[in-house]
């Protein structure tokens, strides 16, 4: 993400044109609608035209009443004052109601696209990118840009088409008096387009550290059992307030700002129109001109006047939505890393499960050194459960990230029945692929559902099987509301065993080529972790099982046992070729057996 701008820079004219021109981003989800647009356009005219028609309907009344004309000829010209009032009010709603729906409808296919195109980046994106400042950006900014789309943009239109045609008319009811007001416009709009930058400048700001809040707010409520199991709420609270607290003061900035540009531009806009009047007068008793001719002159200057100090209010939300714009251009800017294949190289189908790592070299892009995997070979072929095992930080549970697709090694080549994985859809490669994680992800939905993520094109009762391998029917069935319980958010209302039970669920109704055991047993007691490895035993039989785990009695029936160390194979074989060899295996072997520092010795990495 790029950083900020400070709040107290003053943009550079380049910087400057960059920022307004964020607002083009606009154009593709404006497009489709051309046709609402046209007829906002439309009642936006005929609106417009009808309120321009009144002071000269205006002007008759008061000549012809002034003149003693006939009652009948006063009748029909305010007949006309209503006429044009009714029509300046029934366009009005309709261009209320097209924009309204404009603004709402393009703000829908943005947050839509947004969030399509965030799902699609890879992992190194959110390494260092918070999940708060995201939901921001679909919050916060599109509805500053439904503001504009909506509302403010029109009103911009209708303004700019009430100022033109005001100007228009009153250079033809009195030429002399609107040069009077055109030599003031400099002295109007110069100080407003200097102080629009610093309004766009402080917008960007306050939009930041709005975003900051909802980073920090959204990694805390995420983590409420260990801030609260700490007694850490006064310490979040504290920090909660001081990061709301930045925001208020950013927006107070941008506040003022435009506070003081709209003060300035309705008193210089109001106090030459009032000596233009005072000029008109003096004109009227002279007999330069009618009564009727400086009422119509009047009503116009209230019109332009009236836009003109709606511009300058205006043109601030613009400047506001320039920056919400510009956040959600960069974030559609974002391409996946590494970048997908121009023409992906399709799998054999059906796919074998045979995969293969060649002296791969790999570093995260977040972190370059030291690298994760050194001269990594391996070949796991289809009907055999290859174990990694090592210390922390051994590299284990880099080779799942690389067998996902997640990352691109920086040096060799990750096959897939003989298909470099560089040239394949990452979609398509893992559509081929179950992961069951230590980590237990679940949706805030039913349980059914919950497991149906494995394939959601699968039938209840094929749930129900999945269920029933995983060891997971048993209390699943117990619950209330059986298979359309809801979990919670995280499933929180679910122990860890459970939620574990459901993730493999989830991987037994895929029915994978490749299967990855990231830690599938740990949340287990041991009662169900006995139940839940007959189970995988099914699941492994006949495909490709790439297996990370700490407790070596779940990997002693591997058929393969790698053993890794600082991202290198240190040894390789059966459980029982490793433990008589000696080296790292037997060591943690004989640490896990004697009840001593297992965690420690066998945690992921």
């Amino acid at each position: 993400m790029n950083s900020p701008t400070a709040a107290g820079a003053a943009p550079d004219a380049p910087r400057a044109r960059r920022r307004l021109a964020g607002l083009r981003g606009l154009r593709p989800f404006l497009s489709p609608y051309r046709g609402i647009i046209a007829a906002a356009l439309v009642a936006l005219l005929a609106a417009a035209g009808a309120s321009l028609g009144m002071p000269v309907a205006v002007r008759h009344v008061i000549d012809a009443g002034l003149s003693n004309a006939h009652g009948a000829a006063v009748d029909r010209y305010f007949l006309g004052l209503f006429v044009l009032a009714v029509a300046t009010a029934c366009f009005a709603a309709l261009r209320f109601y097209l924009v309204s729906w404009l603004g709402e409808r393009v703000v829908a296919d943005l947050r839509s696209a947004v969030f399509r195109h965030v799902l699609g980046l890879s992992p190194s994106f959110f390494e260092v990118t918070k999940s708060g400042e995201l939901l921001s950006r679909l919050t916060t900014d599109t509805t500053l840009i439904q503001n504009v789309v909506g509302s403010s943009l029109s009103v911009a239109l209708r303004s700019s088409l009430t100022l033109g045609g005001s100007v228009v008319m009153l250079t033809i009811t009195s030429p002399r008096l609107t040069g009077i007001i055109l030599l003031v416009i400099p002295l109007v709009v110069v100080p407003i387009i200097l102080a629009g930058r610093r309004v766009r400048v402080l917008s960007r700001a306050s939009q930041d550290r709005l975003a900051d809040t909802s980073a920090l707010a959204g990694e805390v409520l995420n983590a409420m059992s260990l801030v609260q199991a700490y007694t850490l709420e006064a310490l979040h609270g504290a920090r909660y307030e001081q990061a709301v607290e930045q925001a208020f003061l950013a927006a107070r900035k941008r506040i003022r700002q435009r506070a003081l540009l709209t003060a300035y531009a309705i008193s210089m806009v109001f106090a030459a129109l009032v000596f233009v009047l005072w000029v008109g007068a003096q004109d009227v008793v002279s007999g330069r001109m009618s009564g009727g001719q400086l009422g119509q002159f009047l009503l116009y200057a209230v019109f332009a006047g009236g836009s003109t100090a709606g511009l300058s209010e205006i043109f601030g939300a613009l400047q506001q939505a320039g920056g919400a714009t510009e956040r959600l251009v960069e974030l559609l800017g974002v391409r996946p890393d590494p970048p997908l294949p121009a023409t992906p190289t399709p799998l054999p189908v059906p796919c074998r499960g045979e995969l293969s790592f060649e002296h791969v070299r790999f570093s995260y892009p977040s972190r370059p050194t030291p690298p994760a995997l050194s001269d990594f070979s391996l070949t796991l072929r289809r009907g055999e459960t290859v174990a990694l095992v090592g210390p922390s930080g051994a590299g284990k549970s880099s080779v799942l990230a690389l067998a996902l697709a997640f990352y691109r090694p920086q040096a060799g080549r990750i096959l897939l029945d003989g298909v470099d994985l560089a040239h394949v859809d990452p979609r398509e490669l893992r559509a081929h692929i179950a992961i069951v994680a230590q980590d237990t992800v679940l949706f805030a939905d039913s349980i059914l559902e919950n497991i149906r993520y494995g394939r959601p094109d699968a039938s209840d009762e094929e749930v129900r099987a999945a269920a029933r391998a995983a060891a997971a029917a048993e209390f699943i069935e117990r619950l209330p509301d059986g298979y359309h319980t809801q979990v919670g958010e995280r499933g929180v209302r679910l122990s860890g065993g459970q939620q574990q039970r459901i993730s493999i669920a989830r991987a037994v109704l895929k029915q994978p080529a490749i299967l990855l055991l990231d830690e599938a047993t740990s949340a287990l007691d041991a009662e169900s972790e006995l139940a839940v490895q007959a189970a995988l035993e099914d699941l492994v039989h006949d495909r490709a099982t790439l297996v990370i785990a700490h407790r070596l009695a779940t990997v002693r029936r591997a058929d393969r046992i790698v053993v890794m160390d600082a991202g290198r194979i240190v040894a390789s074989g059966t459980h029982e070729d490793l433990t008589e060899g000696g080296g790292l295996y037997a060591r943690l072997a004989e640490l896990q057996f004697s009840d001593v520092g297992t965690a420690d010795s066998l945690s992921t990495g």
